[in-house]
């Protein structure tokens, strides 16, 4: 996939500062930093963590210690981080009616739109059908991205400030999403999980469909996606 095309890992600065300083009031000294920051980017969270008053990071190897030694942050590849990376990183938990406000927002674009007649077929192996006239809409982003095949006819993702189902199997790069009358077009952006919007906490979802835990599906995800940030 080009770079216009992938799905795109969105840091808040905001939420991951607000965070950061969370995590640490709420006990520890030590930050878990592996798997690339669980896909948020190791440098930008070790200098969040470490401004709000954490002592050191755990990274993966050696050489990521030694990077971050060079920046002045005290971190080893060794050891066991008692920060909640829960906390530090906004990952809903199924089981909490108050989770923290997530620091990424993993989004795609949609590719295409196409109108749909009753009983029309979507994707793959026709898993879906469409039980009555509609449109829908390609969108980029599918299981070689972390968007697990589980999530076809299952979950939703965010567009237009609703939440709309993916339809049908997602695909290696793609997947569809069932419009449902939401006026959108190619270019438009949507929004997997994250953000403050109704997919915030879609994680939650993607986990109760697929049995894997939250922390595993964003680090996959994130870490499949170009990077950025926003406010």
């Amino acid at each position: 996939m080009t770079s216009s095309s992938a799905i795109r890992a969105l840091i808040s600065r905001s939420a991951l500062a607000d965070a950061a300083v969370v995590a640490v009031a709420a006990g520890g000294r030590i930050a878990d930093l592996r798997g690339d920051a669980y896909g948020h980017g190791v440098l930008i969270v070790a200098r969040a963590v470490i401004a709000a008053g954490a002592q050191s990071v755990v990274v993966d190897s050696l050489e990521e210690a030694r990077l971050l030694n060079r920046e002045g942050i005290a971190s080893t590849s060794s050891g066991a981080p008692d920060i909640d990376a829960r906390l530090l990183y906004g990952i809903p938990d199924a089981a909490s009616r108050s989770d923290p406000r997530p620091v990424l927002r993993l989004t795609g674009r949609i590719l295409s739109t196409k109108a749909l007649q009753a009983g029309d077929a979507v994707s793959y192996g026709y898993t879906y059908r469409a039980p009555s006239d509609g449109n829908v809409a390609l969108v980029t982003g599918g299981y070689a991205q972390g968007i697990v095949r589980a999530l076809g006819n299952r979950a939703h993702v965010e567009i237009d400030g609703v939440l709309r189902p993916i339809i049908g199997r997602v695909a290696m790069d793609v997947c569809v999403i069932d419009l449902d009358g939401v006026d959108a077009a190619p270019g438009d952006e949507i929004t997997f999980f994250g953000g403050q919007g109704p997919a915030a906490h879609q994680l939650a979802e993607w986990a109760s469909v697929t049995g894997m835990t939250s922390a595993e599906l964003l680090t996959v995800a994130a870490k499949h996606a170009v990077r950025g940030e926003e406010d």
